[in-house]
């Protein structure tokens, strides 16, 4: 850890590219698909304006859930369940050491969710499997334990363009026409 944080210095501030469409997709889907389901419980789905406290550390999650924390600050959870982030390659290598060491130290933390933008591939990290990965791809449904939601991956990627989303997308079509 070290060396990454040569790198990365605690407290530095990182200039992020802007997201492309497919990265807003992604997030958009992503806060839809959990804030419906959460729609009349005492979770939120916040977006990526509002700051994660992680320790010392402040980062913007693309989205995140947060259950009882309506007491905390204005500006930032130091309590969020679930922890989304789109990847893209400026980022990529930052949210899968940096956060995720970081979130780790998050009592309230139960899942960290990486979804990839350039294929179809998610990763959750959780608390109950001692944060060892599993990833799900198209034609499969990813569970978000803490607040009891499972989604179809397909869901998750809809309407972005990727070459993944394409082959998948001409499969149903030309199953279709075969009925």
């Amino acid at each position: 850890m070290a060396l990454q944080q040569a790198q990365y210095p605690i407290g530095a501030a990182y200039a992020m590219a802007d997201a492309n469409r497919n990265h807003s997709l992604l997030v958009s889907n992503s806060a839809r698909l959990l804030g419906n389901h959460l729609q009349n419980s005492p979770c939120a789905t916040l977006s990526s304006d509002l700051k994660v406290k992680a320790g010392p550390n402040f980062f913007y999650p693309d989205v995140m859930v947060a259950c009882d924390d309506e007491n905390g600050n204005d500006y930032y959870s130091d309590r969020p369940t679930i922890i989304v982030e789109v990847l893209s390659k400026a980022a990529r290598r930052i949210d899968k050491t940096v956060k995720l060491a970081a979130y780790r130290g998050l009592a309230s933390l139960q899942e960290y969710v990486l979804i990839e933008t350039d294929h179809v591939e998610i990763e959750v990290f959780r608390r109950s499997t001692d944060w060892r990965p599993a990833h799900y791809f198209l034609g499969d449904a990813v569970s978000f334990d803490s607040i009891g939601l499972s989604v179809a991956v397909a869901d998750l990627y809809q309407r972005v363009n990727n070459e993944d989303m394409r082959d998948y997308l001409q499969k149903i079509q030309q199953q279709q026409q075969a009925q």
